[in-house]
């Protein structure tokens, strides 16, 4: 790991870290611009891991600290074959093969391929025609081979360590503080834009003091509240936070031998439940349903959603996915849970992601608005992100993901959930 040293610079708390050795990362082959990231999760932080890549230091401006909101607590379950069919497809594929270079790079110790199954619960299966894994032990009406070729990651880990390795090359910095906002100077419009980034205002998370980062280039990467990007660049960010529940349990010894990703029915307590068993020992749940749609004004400054460390889960719902899991599985689930947690997933109207340059504005990017494939899609946003910055295009087809694409009319809102091959899998909103 690389050695750490802390300064204060301009009444910013800044965490930098040792050159990695000289051969870790591509030389630049010209001056590289001052890029500073809005955001420490694992979208922002696969930027800055791609980007070091390429040569070019980061900056990293994070309110809380890294991976503090869904990039720490969400399942982290990856599929390449799934999504709508059409233009997120490239995204899964590309994607779902990165992680598993990146598990080698950064030497992992939670990324695996596992099944994935299609379980449904209150009947019982013969004897003759057991569920596919033994500790499905409860009430199981059916349960099926959804799709052999999944496989999981522990957010944490994968944010950690992408940021540890980024952090690496020389000149790269993170800092704890609040972005207030984004600096722009006029243009001659020759090239289409009228405006370009020339800095980033950021307020120390400790004193309180406004600082200005100088930057060359600016990367909104903050999950649901990318949409304080509206008030900084002269496009709409319309942005839902969908706050929801998820439970952890120790795992058995069964499934620690048995691993298996499961898609649940829903049920009578109104849980789509999501069961991602984890090499760390422990049992992941999610989509125990009553989901909350947190609107724009919530996360802007001032909201009372306005930062990732004031979610906080519903008892209610908790309760829900705890019984449901027990019915499931007695042998792990009749204990409760051990921890239970909550975060937004960030949900555009139309269900698909702001990625690439914010049209008129030279230097601003948007790598937001993931849906609940943040994880899976987070390393190839960061190589798009990283060609866009370094190259001016990528290789990978963005053009339905364009920043520009929304005006204040809004609509839609809903089917915003998992899919594979077009159907709807697991708890939509």
């Amino acid at each position: 790991s690389s050695r750490r040293a802390s300064s204060r610079r301009g009444g910013v708390r800044v965490a930098m870290a040792s050159a990695a050795p000289s051969d870790a990362h591509a030389a630049p082959s010209k001056t590289p611009p001052k890029v500073v990231i809005l955001g420490g999760g694992v979208i922002g932080c696969s930027v800055a891991y791609f980007l070091s890549a390429r040569g070019v230091p980061s900056t990293i401006v994070e309110r809380c600290e890294i991976a503090a909101a869904a990039s720490g607590k969400s399942g982290g379950f990856l599929a390449g074959g799934w999504g709508d069919g059409g233009v997120t497809q490239a995204l899964h594929r590309e994607s779902f093969a990165l992680h598993e270079r990146l598990a080698a790079d950064l030497e992992l110790k939670t990324y695996r391929k596992i099944p994935t199954l299609s379980v449904a619960g209150g009947g019982s299966l013969s004897a003759q025609k057991p569920p596919l894994v033994s500790w499905l032990d409860g009430e199981i009406a059916s349960c099926s081979m959804m799709d052999d070729a999944t496989a999981q990651v522990t957010p944490l880990e994968l944010t950690t360590r992408l940021h540890e390795e980024a952090m690496k090359l020389e000149g790269s910095r993170t800092i704890i503080g609040e972005v207030a906002g984004v600096r722009l100077a006029a243009r001659d419009g020759s090239n289409g834009r009228s405006a370009s980034v020339t800095g980033v205002e950021v307020v120390d998370a400790e004193t309180g003091e406004m600082s200005v980062l100088d930057a060359d280039v600016c990367v909104v990467a903050m999950g649901p509240w990318s949409t304080r990007a509206s008030e900084w660049f002269e496009i709409d960010v319309p942005m839902t936070g969908i706050k929801s529940v998820s439970l952890l349990y120790d795992a058995s010894e069964a499934v620690a031998n048995e691993p298996a990703a499961l898609f649940c029915a829903e049920d009578e307590n109104d849980c789509h439940l999501e069961v991602y068993p984890r090499s760390t020992g422990e049992v992941y749940i999610c989509g125990v349903g009553g989901s909350e749609y947190v609107d724009e004004t919530r996360l802007l400054p001032g909201g009372d959603l306005d930062r990732a460390d004031v979610v906080t889960p519903d008892p209610s719902r908790v309760a829900a996915g705890a019984k449901s899991f027990a019915g499931l599985s007695a042998s792990v689930g009749a204990g409760g849970p051990r921890k239970t947690q909550s975060c937004m997933r960030p949900c555009p109207p139309d269900a698909l992601p702001i990625l690439g340059a914010v049209p008129g504005v030279d230097g601003a990017y948007m790598a937001c608005g993931h849906n609940c494939w943040g994880i899976l899609w987070a390393p190839v946003t960061g190589r798009i992100v990283s060609e866009l910055v370094v190259d001016g295009k990528s290789r990978t087809k963005i053009d339905a993901f364009s920043p520009g694409r929304f005006t204040r009319e809004r609509g839609g809102g809903r089917g915003r959930g998992k899919k594979i091959r077009g159907d709807d899998v697991g708890e939509q909103w």
